[in-house]
């Protein structure tokens, strides 16, 4: 099989990161109408001591949270570096501070709970494909058997729990009541298992659907049947033919599934009590820290449009028949 052709991947990877701009801009946007809409103020804690009014409205100037518009364009051009590159700020891609913890920036708090969530979502795509490759090729040779029903019960039910009611059920169960694993916090493999197989069960579900269906399609294809009627086992065709093509449809879902793990692990991380982005966000939009929702959503957002172009990439390099 040939390779895609360099000019092809070339014209594709300029493109994308062409388009990586407008999209990142059009998602701050929406994220910016959305976070200042939210009532609240982000310098005053309602649990404890407020501020006196004039240190108040002196921090509102200092960080435009008395003009919207102000704010918009300042935080753009600092999270952008286009300030820097004018020569206006000091810092490149500066995300600003987080109003609710003040001895920390957003670039700090990310440069910390990104590498967490980061091993959280890629872990939890490991075991969903591990899981989902096996029981979707099971089901797939043996489509209507016990077996085959059974996986897709647990496929509907990976897809219709949510992830706190699983990860509290797991927590409860495996570390509570029989210790098999840390309640939480993170540290070694251990603190890894409960809280990636909990934010693995919905992608593997649905792994396993697009392999069982990918198989059943490959199995009857005619060049499968030549290769049985040569005597090759049924195994051996399924995993060495079938499966590679029944692969691709998961290859197109794994970009967007993996940017998903990413940023679906938010409720995860609260469950776990994992030091992650997601715990940060959750606090920062429940607290209206608008320049931590702001970098956390800048951040991501790119982390997607990049996993998307890293997959289609990929899955030329696959299947070159892709223009």
């Amino acid at each position: 099989m040939s390779g895609a052709q360099p000019s092809s991947l070339t014209g594709l990877v300029v493109r994308r990161l062409l388009q990586l701009p407008f999209i990142v801009l059009a998602v701050y946007t929406l994220t910016f109408i959305l976070a200042w809409s939210v009532p609240g103020n982000p310098l005053e804690n309602p649990e404890g001591r407020r501020p006196p009014p004039e240190i108040v409205e002196a921090m509102q100037k200092q960080y435009k949270l008395d003009d919207p518009v102000a704010f918009y364009f300042d935080y753009l051009g600092k999270a952008s570096g286009v300030s820097w590159l004018v020569g206006a700020h000091d810092t490149p891609f500066d995300l600003g501070p987080s109003l609710k913890q003040p001895d920390w920036s957003v670039n700090e708090i990310l440069s910390t709970g990104l590498p967490v969530s980061m091993t959280l979502g890629l872990s939890a795509i490991l075991i969903a494909l591990a899981i989902g490759i096996a029981a979707g090729t099971i089901g797939g040779l043996r489509p209507g058997s016990p077996v085959d029903a059974l996986t897709q019960v647990l496929a509907i039910a990976g897809i219709s729990l949510p992830s706190f009611v699983i990860g509290s059920a797991l927590l409860m169960l495996l570390a509570v009541k029989l210790g098999l694993f840390p309640v939480g916090g993170w540290g070694g493999i251990s603190y890894v298992v409960l809280p990636a197989f909990t934010l693995s069960l919905p992608f593997a579900a649905y792994i396993s659907r697009l392999v069982r269906f990918g198989m059943i399609e490959e199995m009857g294809a005619d060049h499968i049947r030549t290769a049985r009627a040569k005597g090759l086992p049924r195994w051996k065709v399924a995993l060495k033919h079938a499966l590679k093509n029944a692969f691709l449809p998961v290859l197109s879902y794994l970009g967007p599934a993996t940017a998903v793990a990413l940023t679906g692990s938010f409720v995860v991380e609260k469950v776990f009590a994992v030091p992650g982005v997601g715990q940060h966000f959750v606090d920062g939009v429940l607290g209206k820290d608008i320049t931590l929702v702001m970098g956390v959503v800048l951040v991501y957002a790119t982390l997607m449009v990049v996993f998307n172009l890293a997959v289609d990439v990929l899955y030329r390099f696959v299947d070159p028949r892709i223009a």
